[in-house]
């Protein structure tokens, strides 16, 4: 075995979600954590995918499935073997407020990601009259639903990039101790 491969397979990988509402900034976000660079998006049918390196060999596998009603009913398909969600919330659409909180509470509900750590986007903050992270802990009841979990509401702009390095620092970490949580519950099982 090369050293090449030996240093490959020493590279850890978590797996984090990205849901939110359609139109939430979800894509935005994640060609911003990429690409440093904000490109015009289209509403994402499906999902995207992308490897972003987290350091010290650890990498993290985003997936940014679409948020329109219809592609709702597939989310929980890809809650198994999650190890931190991001959650983003477009605080200048008080309309579809409830939609959102509405659909984060019935994700949370789903056994296959109990005690999986949540990081809450609370994206389009350069917007006037935007709700603030304050808010939308409050609204969004994080103390109550997140009680079991880590958890983390971080204002953030996917244009200006604005809170994105913070929440990419925050999911990272959650990331990283909650899969060693979970190897170390593996190994005990073992035993």
């Amino acid at each position: 075995m090369g050293l090449q491969n030996a240093k490959a397979s020493s590279v850890k990988r978590a797996n984090i979600l990205m849901l939110g509402l359609d139109s939430a900034g979800k894509s935005t976000l994640l060609y911003k954590f990429r690409y440093k660079d904000a490109f015009l998006t289209t509403p994402t049918i499906g999902f995207n995918v992308d490897m972003l390196d987290a350091g010290k060999d650890f990498t993290l596998t985003l997936w940014d499935v679409g948020g329109q009603k219809k592609m709702r009913e597939f989310w929980s398909n890809f809650l198994e073997g999650t190890d931190a969600l991001l959650y983003v919330v477009d605080s200048s659409d008080k309309q579809r407020l409830d939609e959102s909180r509405r659909e984060f509470e019935l994700i949370l509900k789903n056994d296959s990601i109990k005690n999986v750590p949540v990081v809450v986007l609370v994206n389009k903050q350069d917007l006037p009259g935007v709700l603030n992270a304050e808010e939308i802990t409050r609204r969004f009841k994080m103390k109550k639903y997140c009680s079991d979990r880590n958890w983390y509401v971080q204002p953030c702009c996917a244009i200006t990039g604005d809170g994105l390095a913070e929440a990419f620092q925050r999911v990272a970490t959650f990331a990283r101790q909650y899969s060693k949580s979970k190897e170390t519950f593996t190994t005990l099982k073992e035993l």
